[in-house]
């Protein structure tokens, strides 16, 4: 019995030290592409569509942005009942919000991490694998958030890692997101597999492996912050 309530001490005191920090979570893409183009990063001369709609299963054919939005609920309720405070840039398909517009809702909500959610696309359809993809240290717009969106990957890859029989491709930096380059809080995106894969598309469907993926995401995003403290 004593045991027992150390244990549940400890689960509240874990959950109030939790209920400090905001997450924000992005699914990407949406039900209709916008091609109007915005400026990849603040002054630059390069631009890129607003939002794309993103690729589909090869297998399924679910479309990439209903499995966006199907995983990022399932994110949703387990970082809320780990006590975080948790927003999120879209709840439905038929909605039309550039990927600079994501980018500052998560500024103006102050987030201290921003997961982005996608799933891969390859012309290669044996490459499977899950990865997390950062922004740039070299960057200027991005140089501010860099350490902390790695430590963050880092903690969630590792625990990504522990799935039994996932393929890891890594962590990988990018200073082409629009995503990263408007966003002043730490961001990642989380490339949960290839729907251009069939094998990795049918299990990209499967509950029990978005399950477990989302376990691995949460169980990270805890360690992030816990060593944040």
């Amino acid at each position: 019995m004593k045991r027992k309530m150390i244990m549940i001490i400890a689960l509240l005191l874990l959950a109030s030290l939790l209920t400090a920090f905001t997450i924000c979570i992005d699914p990407g893409h949406q039900e209709k592409a916008n091609l109007s183009q915005e400026q990849i990063a603040p002054g630059s001369k390069e631009t890129k569509a607003k939002v794309s709609i993103g690729t589909k299963g090869v297998s399924t054919g679910i479309p990439e942005y209903v499995f966006n939005l199907e995983l990022s609920f399932i994110l949703r309720d387990r970082l809320q009942e780990e006590g975080f405070n948790v927003f999120m840039t879209r709840e439905r398909h038929d909605v039309d919000i550039s990927n600079i517009e994501r980018a500052e809702f998560a500024n103006s909500m102050a987030a201290d991490l921003c997961i982005r959610i996608h799933a891969n696309y390859s012309s290669d359809p044996s490459l499977k694998g899950t990865m997390l993809l950062i922004p740039s240290s070299t960057a200027t717009y991005t140089a501010p958030i860099y350490e902390e969106s790695r430590r963050a990957a880092e903690k969630i890859m590792a625990s990504l890692r522990e799935i039994e029989g996932i393929t890891s491709l890594g962590i990988r930096v990018r200073e082409d997101m629009t995503g990263f380059n408007w966003s002043k809080v730490p961001v990642l995106i989380f490339e949960a597999g290839f729907m251009s894969n069939p094998e990795e598309d049918v299990l990209l469907a499967s509950q029990d492996y978005r399950e477990a993926l989302v376990e691995a995401i949460v169980s990270g995003v805890v360690d992030y912050f816990l060593s944040r403290r």
